[in-house]
């Protein structure tokens, strides 16, 4: 009876953690990797049932938990990588499942004794989170939850490679039908359940340290179009400048407005004009990188902070955005009609602050609405082009001298 019981708890525990997970992905609107821990512990907690309740004598017992056990293990894996902002290599994993059941498929016909087959998917899950650790230490953030991770991670690795083999030195031969009284039955069941409450706690506590900084950013956020509010924009750019000055790498702005937008409100309506707001910011989210920071600092202007890029590349980024912002349909505006935007772009100098850098960016989208809307305009190019006007207007005035002095 007690032993049932304590068969019980393992599973019971991975359910409670699973439905925690499921409950802030939910919630909390969180990352997918929330949902992948939540799914790693539903199968963990099939993979203990089926081991508690199938005959100890079937055949299928060992491939039944096998299959569980090794898909929770990859799906936990790559959420685990995910998080770190790595992508486990899924297929590999996959390939060690596929190998150690072809292997536990010979070993279950030639002997009833179940230590081989312990040992062999044992080794299965060990190969698996052995690399899952080498993916996580390519990771380049290193806070003290990351390591916890990394250290749970190999831990699971060391234990699944050693306990096994050590168990079975002291019980040399385990036949199926007495394999739930052994003692290796008994430890793993503890091992088990206390592998499986670190590691949540840890994962648990990760979570709640994300969820924090989700409610706390999004304080920080545009509620309509979800980039960032002018205030934390301007306090994000003020940290890129410095850094990209001491580290020698260019910082680009771009500044964008939406043509006569004034006219969507009047013709179409103020929801319409939402709309067209929230598609814009989508717009430019979904078509900058990780490393920029995008934020809508008026009405329907908006700036992209454009890390480490030069001013040509930021210039056709700009101009990537302006040509699908033309295309895009919005809703609660006819069909036929594409709503357009201006941009105006600088990149900034040695020691130049964001009030100056803002101040040339806008002075050329400026230049932009002036030359008719619907185009890119870059600081830097206007700047090489005022020279150059300079200098052919000097030399216009010199050819009358020369032609004179002759």
């Amino acid at each position: 009876m007690q032993t049932q019981i304590l068969g019980l708890l393992t599973p019971l525990m991975a359910l409670l953690f699973a439905v925690t997970f499921a409950v802030f992905w939910r919630v909390g609107r969180m990352k997918r990797h929330v949902l992948g821990f939540a799914i790693g512990y539903v199968l963990f907690a099939i993979g203990f049932l089926a081991t508690h309740f199938l005959p100890a004598n079937a055949f299928y017992l060992f491939h039944t938990t096998q299959f569980f056990y090794s898909l929770g293990t990859i799906v936990y894996i790559a959420s685990v990588c995910e998080r770190a902002g790595q992508r486990a290599h899924v297929g590999s994993l996959f390939g060690v499942y596929l190998i150690s059941a072809l292997v536990l498929a010979l070993a279950v016909n030639l002997t009833s004794d179940v230590g081989p087959r312990l040992i062999i998917v044992n080794s299965g899950y060990g190969a698996m989170f052995a690399m899952g650790l080498a993916t996580l230490l390519n990771a380049k953030r290193r806070t003290i939850i990351d390591i916890a991770i990394i250290a749970i991670v190999a831990l699971q690795a060391v234990d699944f490679l050693v306990r096994p083999n050590l168990t079975l030195m002291f019980e040399r031969n385990i036949p199926a039908e007495v394999y739930r009284d052994s003692v290796y039955y008994s430890l793993i069941g503890l091992v088990l359940g206390v592998k499986s409450v670190t590691a949540a706690m840890v994962l648990i506590a990760a979570t709640i340290s994300e969820w924090m900084t989700t409610l706390r950013e999004s304080g920080e956020r545009d509620p309509l179009t979800g980039l960032q509010n002018r205030g934390s924009f301007e306090q994000s750019i003020r940290s890129l400048l410095p850094l990209a000055q001491n580290e020698g790498r260019p910082l680009s702005l771009v500044v964008a407005d939406i043509d006569h937008f004034k006219q969507v409100n009047d013709i179409w309506g103020h929801q319409a004009g939402d709309h067209a707001i929230s598609s814009f910011g989508e717009l430019i989210q979904s078509m900058v990188r990780g490393c920029d920071k995008a934020g809508r600092i008026g009405g329907e202007e908006f700036c992209i902070a454009v890390w480490n890029c030069e001013n040509e590349p930021a210039e056709r980024l700009a101009e990537r955005i302006r040509l699908a912002l033309s295309r895009l349909q919005h809703s609660g505006i006819n069909e036929d009609i594409r709503l357009t935007a201006s941009f105006g772009l600088a990149t900034a100098r040695d020691g130049e602050t964001y009030e100056q850098l803002f101040a040339r960016a806008d002075e050329a989208l400026y230049k932009a609405k002036s030359a008719g809307r619907n185009r890119v305009e870059n600081a830097e190019r206007s700047n090489r082009l005022d020279v150059v006007s300079a200098q052919d207007r000097d030399l216009a005035e010199l050819i009358p001298v020369a032609a004179v002095q002759r």
